[in-house]
């Protein structure tokens, strides 16, 4: 075989396994159960928020 064509399929190789990976890591990630943040998070956040762009102007 020719240097370049082992070089393709190593590429190749590698390209489908990090695409598995990705696919494996996004799964992972949409399992989870996500909960919203608590109102009074929310408030705090909007209120340092309005700080600094008041602080900034």
């Amino acid at each position: 075989m020719n240097r370049s064509k082992i070089v393709a399929i190593i590429t190749g190789a590698i390209s489908v396994l990090l695409a598995i990976a990705y696919l494996i890591v996004v799964q992972i990630l949409d399992y989870r159960d996500m909960q919203p943040a608590p109102i009074s998070q929310l408030h705090q956040l909007s209120t340092v928020m309005a700080l600094v762009i008041t602080s900034v102007f």
